[in-house]
C-alpha cells in the first residue's frame, strides 16, 4: 500500500509539472509550483517512512517552510509587476 501511495504522489507531481509549464496565467503556474512543493513534502514523508529513516519529518518540515517562504516571495513579485 505504501508503494501505491508513493506512485500516486509521483503521478500527481507530474500532473502539477504539466500544469506549471502549460498554465495560461502566472497564477496557475504559481499554484502548480506550490502544489508540487506540497507533494514533495508528502513524498519525503512517505519515502522516509518506507526506508525507516528517523529524521524524515525534520527534513519534510524544513522543506515545507522553504516552500512557504518561496511562495510568498514569488507572489510578492507578481504583486508588484
Amino acid at each position: 500500500m505504501l508503494t501505491a501511495a508513493i506512485i500516486a504522489v509521483l503521478v500527481t507531481m507530474v500532473l502539477a509539472l504539466i500544469r506549471g509549464f502549460l498554465g495560461p496565467t502566472e497564477y496557475d503556474r504559481m499554484l502548480a509550483a506550490n502544489s508540487f512543493g506540497t507533494k514533495t513534502v508528502l513524498l519525503i514523508a512517505l519515502g522516509g517512512y518506507a526506508m525507516s529513516w528517523h529524521s524524515f519529518l525534520d527534513v519534510a518540515l524544513l522543506y515545507a517552510m522553504v516552500n512557504f517562504v518561496g511562495t510568498i516571495a514569488v507572489m510578492r513579485f507578481f504583486e508588484y509587476s
